[in-house]
């Protein structure tokens, strides 16, 4: 354990995180106790298995695994309230007596299947499944850990794949996270949806079409959605029923392989979007009540139903669910070349209630009986295990409820995950532009919003998430813009509803990325505008593909708007990266004025000033800069290339005067617009 000592008087050992948070101090017991479990469970992992990344390696051993030394196959499965297994497919002409397997002593079936029977049957591409026979009944299952899955398209039936494909051939051996990624700047990506036509993009044309456009905005990291496979397209990915599969929906493992080894070579890092919070019910394709004793991968009885997503949720606290998970961050990690998660629903997996109904007003809240200790004790050991073996591996936590220390490394008392998603600010915007009208828009609100977080933990900003440009839902172009942004996008409309949601798409964005965080996300087509919803095929669609696509066209045509939005945001992302924004300290306010709705502030070295009004621009606009000296501007999103009107000269050089006794700075502010300014050397 890793404690710090304070005052020499008391001589009381106290956790960093503790000292860094005094209202952490009548909690202390609580955090303490959670290091202590989780030191004396790596302990017991160690005694057992060696080391922490070697009890990791269940698929290794679980599933269908060729032994070259014996030449042939073993099959083995975790099912141990099952009364008989049998292996069958298309190799044994799916005969459930011709393969059983034998029951160890730890609950694990297993079966040899030696090339010299099953060679010339058992072959690349052959298909397979468990037969699971239990107390209640005989189910085909799909094995646990299988690498791949495919789907019958008549019976629409899911099978196992034996995958023997060639080694691909990795270039990305020079590929450093840190080299590359100094703060995150995120595109978040959903493959299928990726191309333009109305049908399922694959991992390869992603890698041909989409990363040149994703590496030319300026992003330096792709997180990747629904990868895991999943058995409904429409559920985004989010009810995952094989964990070790890579949608087949989209290509080979190896396709995948070729778009993260080419995101490498083009200096992208590349995150997976995991899901270990629950997982689908299904159990035709999943893994719910496997072995038949109504439990085994999750809780039994009401509390492995998760209330709100209609799904299973995983007993964290069994020692072999703990190695499942474990060594699926393990398989993506090392399979893979994946370089760091996004956690989904991490607010689900801390507490017994999911977060579903609950505030977070007070600490308590963090550390009652609410609080799932058994999730806490997982993820702890998840981010030592991600550590061990990608020591510069990004940890990024879906969380909502603020728990303090959740990204703040295991030894000061933390749970070990470098940033968490800024959750309230996609929020704030949505219901701000739904509820309140331009002129009435709180800039102090705003202030707080963007920059309320936990001092010490970093976070991820974000203007609008995934789940807003769902349909029922608006992106922030489309609630800005309305029905507009079909009819008046040319470049040489001027509307005025197009004018004013440009400018303030423009603004939402920059100051999202500037107050909100140490690092920033944009979903895919949002940059531009995308003016259009998310509706996967579904039968209330005729499952049309029609809405699950991106129109990259309409960024690339240079006769409509969306280019300026497109060329803002590239803009935007640059200057932020050059300038180390996301490395900073948080934002010091400078001025901000009700009367003029304007909003100044510094961050880095940079001066951002901020102008929300409706109409009013102001000539000679004098506020604080705490340095004197000469100033010019290095980003206007009024200029014409991003769709604005030019009505400042950014050639000009500012310099600061004296009044008041402080260096002012005196500008043109207009209307709905923000200036970037730096000081010359």
């Amino acid at each position: 354990m890793s404690l710090n000592s304070t005052t020499a008087a008391s001589e009381t050992p106290h956790l960093t995180l503790v000292e860094n948070d005094p209202w952490l101090a009548p909690y202390e017991p609580v955090l303490l106790a959670r290091q202590e479990r989780l030191q004396a469970r790596l302990a017991e992992i160690k005694q057992q298995y060696g080391s922490l990344s070697k009890f990791a390696s269940a698929h290794q051993q679980l599933g269908l695994n060729y032994d070259a030394r014996r030449r042939g196959h073993w099959y083995r499965e975790w099912a141990p309230a099952a009364e008989a297994l049998s292996l069958v497919g298309d190799f044994n002409q799916w005969d459930r007596s011709a393969t059983p397997l034998q029951r160890r002593a730890d609950g694990v079936w297993e079966t040899f299947l030696a090339d010299k029977d099953y060679a010339g049957r058992l072959t690349h591409g052959s298909r397979y499944k468990v037969h699971v026979r239990t107390s209640q009944s005989g189910k085909d299952r799909l094995p646990a850990t299988l690498r791949r899955a495919v789907q019958d398209e008549e019976t629409k039936d899911f099978a196992a794949q034996v995958w023997r494909a060639e080694p691909f051939a990795w270039t990305d051996q020079k590929f450093r996270i840190p080299n590359v990624v100094r703060e995150p700047f995120i595109y978040e990506c959903h493959v299928g949806m990726a191309t333009e036509e109305g049908r399922l993009g694959s991992y390869r044309e992603f890698a041909e079409t989409i990363l040149p456009r994703v590496q030319a905005l300026g992003y330096n990291c792709v997180q990747l959605m629904a990868v895991m496979e999943h058995p409904y397209y429409g559920s985004f990915g989010y009810h995952v029923a094989n964990f070790f599969a890579a949608s087949s929906r989209f290509g080979t493992p190896e396709d995948l392989k070729f778009l993260i080894n080419e995101a490498h070579n083009r200096g992208l890092a590349v995150l997976l979007d995991v899901v270990h919070s629950h997982a689908v019910k299904n159990e035709a394709e999943g893994l719910a009540d496997f072995d038949g004793s109504g439990g085994q991968y999750f809780h039994e009885g009401s509390r492995g139903n998760h209330p709100g997503w209609d799904s299973k949720l995983f007993n964290y606290g069994r020692p072999e669910v703990q190695q499942f998970l474990l060594s699926n961050l393990r398989y993506w990690l090392e399979e893979f070349h994946f370089d760091g998660f996004r956690f989904d629903g991490v607010t689900s997996m801390l507490y017994q209630h999911h977060g579903e109904g609950v505030a977070f007003g007070h600490y308590d809240q963090y550390f009652g009986p609410d609080a799932d200790e058994d999730a806490i004790l997982y993820l702890q050991l998840a981010a030592t295990l991600v550590r061990e073996l990608k020591r510069s591996a990004l940890l990024i936590a879906e969380d909502m409820s603020g728990l303090p220390g959740l990204c703040r490394p295991v030894a000061e008392g933390g749970v070990g995950f470098d940033y968490r998603l800024g959750m309230g600010i996609p929020d704030y915007w949505i219901k701000l532009l739904k509820h309140t009208r331009d002129e009435d828009w709180n800039l102090r609100d705003l202030w707080w919003t963007l920059t309320n977080r936990r001092a010490g933990e970093k976070t991820v900003a974000y203007a609008e998430s995934h789940d807003q440009a769902l349909v029922g839902d608006k992106t922030l172009a489309h609630w800005l813009m309305d029905a507009s942004i079909y009819t008046h996008m040319h470049k040489d409309d001027p509307d005025p509803v197009v004018a004013r949601g440009m400018a303030l798409h423009k603004l939402i964005r920059l100051s999202t990325l500037a107050l909100g965080g140490e690092a920033y996300l944009n979903f895919i087509g949002n940059e531009f505008g995308h003016p259009e919803w998310v509706d996967f095929p579904r039968a209330g669609n005729n499952w049309s593909h029609h809405y699950a696509r991106r129109q990259w066209s309409l960024a690339d045509n240079p006769d409509l708007k969306y280019q300026y939005l497109q060329a803002f945001d590239k803009a935007m992302v640059t200057t932020a990266r050059t300038q180390r924004l996301l490395a900073a300290a948080p934002a010091q306010e400078l001025n901000i004025d009700a009367t003029n709705q304007v909003m100044i502030f510094e961050r880095g070295g940079l001066v951002f000033v901020f102008s929300f009004h409706v109409d009013r621009s102001v000539p000679d606009y004098r506020f604080f800069v705490p340095t004197a000296g000469r100033y010019r501007i290095i980003l206007n999103s009024d200029d014409a290339a991003f769709g604005g009107f030019q009505r400042v000269d950014n050639s000009y050089v500012y310099e600061t005067f004296q009044e008041d006794g402080v260096n002012k700075l005196s500008l043109y502010v207009t209307n709905r617009t923000v200036l970037v300014l730096q000081r010359l050397p």
